[in-house]
């Protein structure tokens, strides 16, 4: 019998810890613009970003496979929300990054994050 109970408390947590980031659903945004977007803003002078022609850099990180990270910089859980504070405005979050502020408006952001999230 406390086997049996044992089972039922501990079930939400056996089936919580099944679920991955593969199975959420995508962040908002429109992938293909934030791939023109991220050339547009020039992300790829400091970061090596798959997909982007051209975008080789190697001040920032290689930006392959960022959406199985689970952290952003090193600092931040890597959900879509964050993700797109991040692009905003890096300093807020971490004011020792490098990262520049780009001026990247909440839509763009958006674009950017579901490119982002395409890097599996």
């Amino acid at each position: 019998m406390t086997a049996k109970y044992l089972f039922i408390l501990l079930s939400p947590l056996l089936l919580a810890t099944g679920c991955s980031k593969d199975e959420a659903e995508p962040p908002p945004g429109d992938p293909a613009k934030g791939k023109a977007l991220i050339r547009d803003y020039g992300c790829g002078s400091c970061h090596a970003i798959p997909g982007i022609p051209g975008a080789d850099g190697r001040t920032g990180p290689s930006l392959e496979r960022i959406a199985r990270r689970v952290y952003l910089a090193g600092v931040l859980p890597n959900t879509p929300s964050d993700m797109m504070r991040w692009i905003r405005a890096p300093e807020a979050i971490d004011p020792r990054t490098a990262m520049p502020n780009m001026g990247v408006s909440e839509s763009d952001a958006h674009d950017i994050t579901a490119y982002l999230y395409t890097l599996k």
